[in-house]
């Protein structure tokens, strides 16, 4: 039995699944299991009846014309062919499709992980493709394809935030495959923020999963995480205890992946925050303050730095950012509510601030009067 028909055979078993949630169609009505097979089968015959190029976009696919390329790919003959990454425009599915000289499709593909983020339904986040790259990522002289999504959830606690989903396909006579196991172990573990990360954990056998596993200080010096320790402190945590805030990187490729640690004085990990977002590389740490900024009684964790990545429009950047961490009874939340007023009246101009202004920021956001401020 073929890759395509197991795979086909696999969705068809979990869009039967009771409990799964369908896409809402514009009636705002859910679709029962059975519709959702049919609207399934659908999807696939317009996939299957795509045959030549002008055939594209009479089935639902809008092709992303910033991403079409000529490549030259080992198993597909001495000629060019033509690259042309399109989006199912109903269903937001990510499709490949090579093309030769003439316009005939020579091969389609459509089983990307970006296209089963909703289990148990058509509809995705997929919003666009945010990076193509072409490597021989496993040594076999065939050249492999790298391409990274950026996706958006419209509901849930994640609601409106862009993430990215990358996608590994590997070149075979006349084809490809994706192994899910790679593409599982690149987006649990955010090497999917770029290509050059993606390339360091398939070819060179680099993995940032220990960031994430590690439950003690040593196992994180054991894998080559560099602590950062000009800004490397103890704190009394309030409903924590006492804490060593222990900030670092992990290089991966030309990139570095800034973590903080909170550890006990027995070296274990107690918590970690991951400031940096989707930003690729921690070009520059400006400060890690830990006080009370929300007037709640206990300390909170600021963090001010500049981050780089490479832009949609090919071109470097570095920005400056701030994440705030409340304390809480169990823990500690991520601020979501000052940093959208920070981004609405813009008081200041981030790049300029300072730990210090911006402390007193966030206090007199939550009502505290100037001479409580001080310390």
């Amino acid at each position: 039995m073929g890759r395509k028909v197991i795979c086909t055979l696999l969705l068809m078993e979990v869009l039967l699944l009771p409990g799964f949630p369908a896409r809402a169609e514009e009636t705002g009505e859910q679709q029962t299991g059975v519709q959702q097979l049919r609207l399934y089968q659908e999807y696939e015959k317009a996939f299957d009846s795509i045959e030549r190029v002008e055939d594209i976009e009479e089935a639902g696919y809008e092709i992303d014309a910033s991403q079409v390329f000529p490549i030259l790919l080992e198993s597909f003959g001495e000629e060019e062919v033509t690259f042309l990454p399109a989006m199912e425009t109903r269903y937001h599915r990510l499709a490949l499709f090579l093309a030769d000289a003439d316009g005939n499709i020579l091969y389609k593909y459509n089983q990307f992980e970006t296209n089963y983020l909703y289990k148990g339904t058509l509809y995705q986040p997929t919003q666009r493709i945010a990076s193509v790259s072409f490597q021989d990522v496993n040594d076999d002289e065939l050249t492999d394809i790298l391409l990274i999504t950026q996706c958006v959830n419209d509901e849930g606690a994640y609601a409106g935030k862009e993430y990215k989903v990358g996608d590994v396909l590997f070149q075979e006579q006349g084809g490809f495959y994706r192994d899910w196991r790679i593409s599982d172990k690149i987006n649990r573990f955010r090497m999917n923020m770029n290509p050059g990360c993606m390339i360091s954990f398939v070819r060179d056998g680099h993995s940032a999963e220990f960031l994430y596993t590690a439950s003690t200080l040593e196992e994180l010096l054991t894998h080559d995480f560099s602590i950062i320790e000009e800004q490397c402190y103890t704190r009394n945590f309030e409903k924590l205890g006492r804490l060593q805030v222990v900030p670092g990187v992990f290089r991966m490729s030309e990139y570095d992946i800034f973590i903080i640690y909170l550890v006990d004085m027995q070296g274990d990990i107690v918590w970690s925050f991951q400031p940096m977002g989707d930003y690729d590389n921690l070009y520059s740490l400006k400060g890690i303050t830990g006080k009370d900024v929300d007037g709640d009684g206990m300390k909170d964790l600021v963090v001010l730095a500049r981050y780089s990545y490479d832009g949609a429009d090919g071109v470097f950047h570095v920005e400056s950012d701030c994440q705030v961490y409340y304390q809480r009874t169990g823990g500690f939340e991520i601020d979501t509510e000052f940093k959208e007023y920070y981004a609405q009246t813009q008081q200041a101009d981030m790049e300029e601030s300072t730990m210090e202004a911006l402390v007193t920021q966030i206090r007199e956001y939550w009502g505290w009067k100037v001479e409580e401020t001080l310390e």
